[in-house]
Order: C-alpha cells, then sequence, then structure tokens
C-alpha cells in the first residue's frame, strides 16, 4: 500500500508551495485538495525523501480512509491523530527555512511552525516528518511535539546561519578567515579559481607553492567548511566533529591538474545530499582517459592527516573543528579494497 502519492499536483489535487533549498538538490512541495493538505520532500528527479500530513479541512475518520490512499489523494488524518478532528481552516501563509545542510526543512503557517521534515525522514521506513497537529506517531505525521526539544536547536541554527550567510560581508570575511589559517599553515598563496560558479555553496581553491622544507604545491578548497554536510548524522554519533571538511591535494606537477580534482568535488555533498569522510573513495565523474593525474586511475581516496603531509589543524567555524581530507589519486582496485 502506497502510503503517500507522488507529488505532481494531479488529482484534484493543488500545489500551494514549492520551494527548493538554496543548493538546488531538495525541493519542498506543499499539496492540498478540499479535504487534507501534505507536504513532500522531493530531489530533482521527483524522487519523495520524506512526505508529512499537514491538516485535515473537513472532518477526520475513525480509521485511515484506504479507499483515498489508493486513489492517491492526501491522506485524511484519523479522528484519533489529530489536534483538530472536525477540521480546520485552509493553510495560511507559507514559508520554509532550510537546514544549513540543506537536507532537512521547517514549514511555517503563518509564522508559527506547521511541520519538520528532517533529512533522516523515509517514508521506505516508516519516519514521515513531524506535524504541529498530529497526536501520537501515524505513518502520515509524528506529533512535532514530541520532537521539538531535539529539533529546535537544529531550527534555530538554521535561522542564524541563513541570517548570517545572506547578510553583507559574510562570505569575504570567512573566505578571509580561512584564508588566513592557510597563510599561516602553508605560506602564502598563489593563484586562487572560483569552483562554483553561480550556484552555492561558495567554493574557491588556493594555490600555495613549495614553501619552506615542503617542496611541493599544496592546493586546498576554501568554502566547503561554511556550511555542514548533509547526512553525516545519519552515520556518525558525534557528528560535529565531522560535518564540516575542506579538500586538499599536493602535486609536484601542474597544479591546474590537481585543481580540477577539488573542482569536482567541491560542491558535491550539497548537489548530491551525501558526505565525505576519512577513507571514503569517489569514482571519476567522466571517461578514466580524462582523469586530471593519469588515465591509470580511476578516482580518489580521501583521508585525514596522511603521512608526511602538513598539519592543517586549528581551524574551526561554527564552533566546530573543520578537517581537511587529502586527495591521492586511487586505482580501480584500490577503490575497491576500501
Amino acid at each position: 500500500m502506497a502510503i503517500f502519492r507522488s507529488a505532481s499536483g494531479e488529482g484534484g489535487t493543488e500545489v500551494v508551495l514549492a520551494s527548493g533549498n538554496p543548493y538546488g538538490s531538495r525541493t519542498l512541495v506543499v499539496e492540498r485538495d478540499e479535504d487534507s493538505s501534505v507536504a513532500y520532500l522531493c530531489s530533482p528527479d521527483g524522487t519523495v525523501h520524506g512526505a508529512v500530513w499537514l491538516a485535515n479541512h473537513r472532518p477526520a475518520p475513525p480509521v485511515v480512509d484506504l479507499r483515498r490512499i489508493n486513489a492517491g489523494l492526501p491522506p485524511l488524518m484519523p479522528r484519533p491523530n489529530t489536534l483538530h478532528p472536525e477540521g480546520r481552516r485552509p493553510l495560511g501563509q507559507l514559508s520554509p527555512l532550510w537546514f544549513e545542510e540543506g537536507d532537512g526543512v521547517a514549514l511555517y503557517e503563518d509564522d508559527d511552525l506547521l511541520a519538520v521534515i528532517p533529512g533522516w525522514a523515509d517514508m521506505r521506513r516508516g519516519m514521515p516528518g513531524y506535524a504541529r497537529d498530529a497526536v501520537g506517531e501515524t505513518p502520515f505525521a509524528w506529533a512535532l511535539s514530541e520532537a521539538l526539544e531535539g529539533l529546535q536547536p537544529r531550527i534555530e541554527n538554521a535561522a542564524s546561519y541563513w541570517r548570517w550567510r545572506h547578510g553583507e560581508g559574510s562570505w569575504p570575511s570567512f573566505q578571509q578567515f580561512v584564508m588566513g589559517h592557510l597563510d599561516r599553515v602553508l605560506g602564502p598563496a598563489d593563484r586562487y579559481w572560483d569552483a562554483s560558479g553561480d550556484r552555492l555553496p561558495t567554493v574557491g581553491i588556493t594555490e600555495r607553492p613549495p614553501h619552506g622544507d615542503r617542496g611541493f604545491t599544496v592546493l586546498s578548497t576554501v568554502g566547503m567548511s561554511c556550511q555542514r554536510m548533509p547526512t553525516v548524522e545519519q552515520w556518525i554519533d558525534k557528528p560535529g566533529a565531522y560535518a564540516r571538511i575542506e579538500l586538499a591535494v599536493a602535486t609536484r606537477d601542474d597544479p591546474r591538474d590537481a585543481a580540477l580534482l577539488l573542482v569536482w568535488l567541491a560542491q558535491y555533498p550539497w548537489h548530491s545530499v551525501t558526505w565525505l569522510g576519512h577513507g571514503h573513495t569517489a569514482k571519476w565523474y567522466h571517461e578514466p582517459s580524462t582523469f586530471p593525474l593519469g588515465p591509470q586511475y580511476s578516482g580518489v581516496l580521501m583521508q585525514a592527516n596522511p603521512p608526511h603531509m602538513p598539519d592543517m589543524s586549528g581551524f574551526a567555524f561554527g564552533g566546530e573543528i573543520v578537517r581537511w581530507l587529502w586527495l591521492s589519486p586511487v586505482t580501480a582496485l584500490e577503490a575497491q579494497r576500501h
């Protein structure tokens, strides 16, 4: 039985809100018909990752209305599981607040928190989002009131983060902060490239020529750590130590070739809604013959604090440490071993 239909606005339903996250990787879609409203968290291809009932607009049925669900209509919450068993008026002005990572969203109605679909919502595992008007736990929604203690800090952090990020001078000040750290640990900068184009997150690449006893060039991203990576908390017990990263690569050859690796991966976590960590590998996205460091390689291995590389520690943002992951090329066989 399909608990929710895919968000398409068909079958007599109306899309009342469609809002993408800042990274273009998720869209919040709110649909309604005359009887109920529901919200979906979708990827660009239309896949629904989370869904939550928002409101009944007519008296609630005593039990789940299976005919309605099988017809692909937004569900009606059964009477025992809604704060408004007689139904409520259509939703007011809706506005989303995206989590810093972009994988979850809080939905407001007239400045009042209406629902939350976090990144860990998963309809296949029976984990819908949280709704203000829900009572208890159902396949359609879990009660927001029972989860608010854990969700409220995330919501407040998101509001604070986007207020800062959209403020004048936020990116230049952060960029200067990172560059100053790299000046201290790697020496003076040379060239700088933009790796983001017109899309968030904003990320640059800084080149640091050989300096002191270091006989090789180091290239580093600048800006990945300005926002937490998505999904880390689904894999790590203490995500605060792993959610912010920058990438680095060392080379004795043309730095522009190595820089292509950073361009490739700099925005990857937010656009693909995933995370990068120590021991992870990434397969080159194009033909093997085009791999920047030679066709014998097929991807990269990421390592924190590898031997014989500069110590990049000592930088933090948002109260969380930033880890530099060093990229090294690997063959297809080597990648399988990790």
